[in-house]
C-alpha cells in the first residue's frame, strides 16, 4: 500500500511537471505569436505611414506644379494685347473720398473721386445694380468689375458669375447704362466683349486682377458695403 502511495504520488508530480512543461511551451509560442503580431502591426503602421507621407508628399508637388503653371498662364494671358480695349491716365482720375454723388465721364467709371466706403469685391456677384461711388472704390483696390446690360444671354451671364465667384478681387453686377452687352472694367482700363467666351475675358482677368494698374494694391476687398 505504502510503494502504491508513492507511486501514485510521484505519477502526480510527474503529471504536474508535464503540465508545467506544456504551460511553458503554451507561454512561449503565445508570446511569440504576440511579438510577431506587433512586428508585424508595427511594420504595417511604418509602411502606412511612409505611404501617405509619400502621397502627401505627391500630392503637395502636383499642387505647387499645378500653381506654377496656372501662374504661368496668366502670365502668357496676362501678355497679350486686348483688342479694342479704353485706356484712360490712372494718374489724372482723381481719388479723392468723397459722400456725395459723383458725375463720371464714362458709363461704367474706371475711376474717379469715390466714396470712402468701397464695395464687396471677393467674388461677389451683385443681382441688383450697385452704387457708382463704392463700385469705383473697388476698382482702386485692384478689382475686375464685369457689368451686364441684360442683352448678355443667361449663359453668359451665369459663365461669368461662375469666373467672378471664383476670383478674388472681383465683381459682378448688371448695368443698365452701358452700350454693350458685357463691360470688364478695371482703374483706367475698360473692354466690351459680345460673350463669356471671348478670349479677352480672360486676358483681361489676368492682366487687370491686382495688375500694375492698381492704385492700392492689397487694399481689402472685404469689410466693405454690399450694394
Amino acid at each position: 500500500m505504502s510503494f502504491d502511495r508513492r507511486t501514485r504520488i510521484e505519477q502526480m508530480r510527474s503529471a504536474d511537471r508535464a503540465r508545467d512543461r506544456r504551460n511553458k511551451v503554451l507561454a512561449i509560442g503565445l508570446s511569440a505569436v504576440v511579438v510577431a503580431g506587433l512586428l508585424g502591426f508595427g511594420s504595417y503602421m511604418l509602411l502606412e505611414k511612409s505611404e501617405a507621407k509619400e502621397r502627401t508628399e505627391g500630392s503637395q508637388a502636383q499642387d505647387a506644379k499645378q500653381t506654377e503653371q496656372t501662374e504661368q498662364e496668366k502670365k502668357k494671358l496676362a501678355a497679350e494685347p486686348i483688342a479694342d480695349e479704353k485706356s484712360w491716365d490712372a494718374e489724372k482720375l482723381t481719388r479723392d473720398h468723397v459722400t456725395t454723388e459723383v458725375t463720371y465721364p464714362m458709363e461704367p467709371p474706371v475711376g474717379g473721386n469715390h466714396n470712402p466706403a468701397w464695395l464687396n469685391c471677393d467674388g461677389v456677384v451683385y443681382e441688383k445694380a450697385v452704387p457708382n461711388v463704392n463700385a469705383v472704390h473697388a476698382l482702386e483696390h485692384g478689382a475686375v468689375w464685369v457689368t451686364h446690360n441684360g442683352k448678355a444671354s443667361p449663359e453668359d451671364v451665369g459663365a461669368l458669375a461662375s469666373r467672378v465667384g471664383s476670383t478674388p478681387y472681383s465683381l459682378m453686377s448688371p448695368y443698365e447704362g452701358q452700350a454693350g452687352a458685357i463691360t470688364l472694367s478695371a482703374w483706367g482700363k475698360q473692354v466690351t466683349v459680345d460673350g463669356a467666351d471671348d478670349p479677352r475675358v480672360a486676358r483681361f482677368f489676368a492682366k487687370y486682377v491686382q495688375g500694375a494698374q492698381t492704385p492700392e494694391p492689397g487694399a481689402p476687398c472685404t469689410g466693405g458695403v454690399d450694394g
